[in-house]
């Protein structure tokens, strides 16, 4: 009877492991991308998110508006005159499948676009 109990302890613990390991909680402003096995499954909104630990990967997009500052740029107008260009761009993420799996960062790939 001690021994079973003994056996039964660390099984009950990695139970509770797993289970506390596969909620995931997405806000309001989050969108968790579910890969399974390696391939894309579906899109999650917002809220309490079951993943299967070692065979589901979560991937959390931030769908708020993100503002990134361009590096300001000499150029030569049309009148031969020198100008210093800043700029500020303002993007927001529309799709998150697309985000995550057509690009590999879309962070740096939008700021090589401005």
């Amino acid at each position: 009877m001690i021994d079973l109990q003994l056996g039964l302890g660390p099984l009950i613990l990695l139970l509770i492991f797993l289970i506390v390991a596969s909620i995931k909680i997405l806000r309001e402003y989050e969108r968790g991308v579910i890969f399974m096995l390696g391939r894309f499954w579906k899109v999650k909104g917002p809220g309490l998110v079951i993943v299967i630990p070692g065979i589901q990967q979560i991937v959390k997009v931030d769908l708020r508006v993100v503002t990134m500052d361009v590096p300001s740029q000499d150029v030569i107008s049309r009148d031969n005159v020198s100008v210093k260009v800043n700029a500020i761009v303002f993007f927001r993420v529309v799709d998150a499948e697309k985000a995550i799996i057509q690009v590999e960062n879309f962070l740096v790939a939008t700021s090589q676009l401005a």
